[in-house]
């Protein structure tokens, strides 16, 4: 028998890991290895990908690729990446948080945005799971076990969260999400004139058959996606942006950025979505570079997590939370607003 290769150490630690397997579509144009598979793994990177192809976690027809291989029609993919923490152990870390209240069944962090609140793909620290391991693995009404995260937001969402810290806690707040009696509401800057006050978006959506990392509106004969309600109102009107409130009804991923997008409205400066170039406004090159100082100043989609209020889940009594825009977000929104009045855009 012969000794043993880097790939076969690698597929003896399977246990280590989950596994990813794809065949490449007869049409496939060659495409590097880790462009084509960051269209298919939700939450990995370029860099994790090519990360996982130097520790040989990318195979190809049986053989480790380098990270110049080009996929060709009928390839059959293999992906080994690390099991998500929730398989394995969170790691603790000292990240400062925004914790806005705190007893012994709940807390609530304002997140901010750019912190990814669970692990995932090749990225198990720097998250707010790895803060709250540090913050709550000491704490009696804790017991050992890591901290329960009720719901999440978006990476570059910023905003109010609950997180549970007992069981008792988890099962009751996740109830009220289950019959959607808790109120979530978002303060959302997005691209064009919204001309109806207000009004409840209510689709079916799933993810892009395309690009396993984008969510789509689907239509209502397909079986694959999830029933999603938001409810908007315009709080300001910028002319070639606006302001947005809207309420959660259900809580599907990326729910306000894709409704928001299907009804012609992306949001500002969101590059997953196609809000981060020019849409709405006019051609002259002092309108391009105060957009274009809007995106520097906002890398990120223009979303908040404004307020939160629930039931709590030992007293009975009502819980109301509200947060103000981060400093980004308002003052992206004061220039936008300040334009409107002085330059009529």
């Amino acid at each position: 028998m012969s000794n043993t290769s880097d790939q076969d150490n690698t597929l003896q630690e399977y246990e280590l890991f989950l596994r990813y397997s794809y065949t490449v579509d007869e049409g496939q144009e060659p495409l590097r290895v880790d462009k084509y598979l960051v269209n298919k793994i939700e939450r990995a990177t370029r860099n994790k990908l090519q990360e996982a192809i130097e520790r040989k976690q990318v195979i190809v027809n049986g053989k480790a690729v380098k990270a110049n291989y080009k996929v060709k029609p009928n390839d059959s993919i293999e992906v080994l990446v690390d099991k998500e923490p929730s398989e394995l152990e969170v790691i603790p870390e000292d990240i400062p948080l925004d914790i806005v209240y705190e007893d012994d069944d709940l807390m609530i962090v304002n997140k901010v945005a750019g912190m990814v609140v669970h692990p995932g793909f090749g990225n198990h620290r720097g998250t707010l799971l790895n803060a709250l391991a540090f913050l709550l693995d000491d704490k009696a009404t804790h017991k050992g076990k890591r901290p329960w995260l009720v719901h999440r937001i978006d990476k570059n969402t910023s905003g109010l969260l609950v997180v549970a810290k007992t069981d008792s806690a988890m099962a009751h707040l996740s109830e009220q999400f289950k019959d959607h009696s808790i109120e979530r509401t978002y303060q959302a800057l997005v691209w064009g004139d919204v001309e109806t006050p207000e009004g409840t978006i209510n689709t079916i959506i799933g993810r892009d058959q395309y690009d396993r990392k984008k969510f789509v509106v689907l239509s209502e004969d397909e079986e694959r996606g999830k029933q999603a309600v938001t409810h908007y109102k315009v709080l300001e009107n910028f002319l070639y942006t606006t302001l947005v409130e809207c309420k959660l009804e259900t809580g599907r991923t990326h729910q306000i950025r894709v409704h928001l997008k299907h009804i012609g409205h992306p949001l500002f400066s969101d590059d997953f979505y196609g809000g981060n170039r020019i849409l709405k406004g006019v051609v002259f090159s002092k309108y391009k570079q105060f957009v274009e100082n809007c995106f520097s100043i906002m890398p990120r989609q223009g979303l908040h997590a404004k307020s939160l209020g629930f039931v709590h889940p030992t007293s009975g009594e009502w819980m109301q939370f509200d947060s103000e825009l981060p400093h980004d977000m308002a003052t992206v929104v004061n220039k936008w607003r300040n334009a409107a009045n002085t330059y009529g855009f």
